[in-house]
């Protein structure tokens, strides 16, 4: 019978679920599966450093992401813009609640929380200040992943755009440029997160409290 120590040892291919003993690697090596070839492990070039630091660049974007406008729509000779925020409360003024929290969730609070998780557990890695509380924070971290919808949010201003562009008068404005700068930056820093890393040093430490 394996007992509970030798259980940590082991790891589970996502894929097909065959078990082995976790290996030890170094940075920049990676472990697959020899039934199915998928990536078991990969141990992240100075993942800290990436993670910290576009993570910090993600917040620069944040509030001109948020507070500026993103388009310009000029119709009958009246010009128009509005930023993400302005977007959200003109939903709630026109009774469309449901719509503006959706909206205000998951293109607004859960990509800001995750990327603040993603500068706080960095930060917390560069800087030795790791606790107990962390091993919980990032249980509940690794769930965003399926709630973020920066994405899925510029894919409708692209075709809200190709859609208006043969009756309006359309402009790009600053907005839109720091909400794409947002959007990567976000992305980039949960990519270059070593989130097995996480777990295993978090779990050594505090997985016993």
């Amino acid at each position: 019978m394996i007992d509970a120590a030798n259980i940590k040892q082991l790891i589970a291919c996502q894929q097909c679920d065959v078990l082995y003993e976790r290996p030890q690697l170094k940075q920049g090596q990676n472990a697959k599966c020899t039934c199915c070839g998928s990536t078991l492990i990969e141990r992240k070039v100075d993942w800290i450093n990436h993670s910290f630091y576009w993570s910090i660049a993600g917040l620069l974007m944040l509030l001109p992401a948020i507070l500026l406008p993103i388009m310009g729509v000029t119709l009958g000779g009246q010009y128009d813009d509005a930023s993400l925020f302005e977007c959200v409360l003109a939903l709630i003024d026109r009774g469309f609640y449901m719509i503006a929290v959706l909206l205000f969730l998951f293109a607004l609070a859960v990509p800001t929380v995750r990327l603040v998780g993603v500068f706080y557990l960095t930060y917390s890695f560069k800087y030795q200040y790791l606790r107990p509380c962390q091993l919980s924070f990032f249980r509940a971290f690794h769930h965003l992943d399926n709630w973020t919808m920066l994405n899925v949010f510029m894919l409708g201003i692209v075709v809200a755009m190709y859609k208006l562009v043969d009756d309006t008068e359309l402009s790009i404005n600053l907005g839109l440029v720091t909400y794409t700068c947002w959007m990567i930056c976000s992305t980039l820093a949960v990519q270059y997160l070593d989130q097995d890393e996480i777990w295993q040093t978090l779990e050594q430490r505090f997985g016993d409290q």
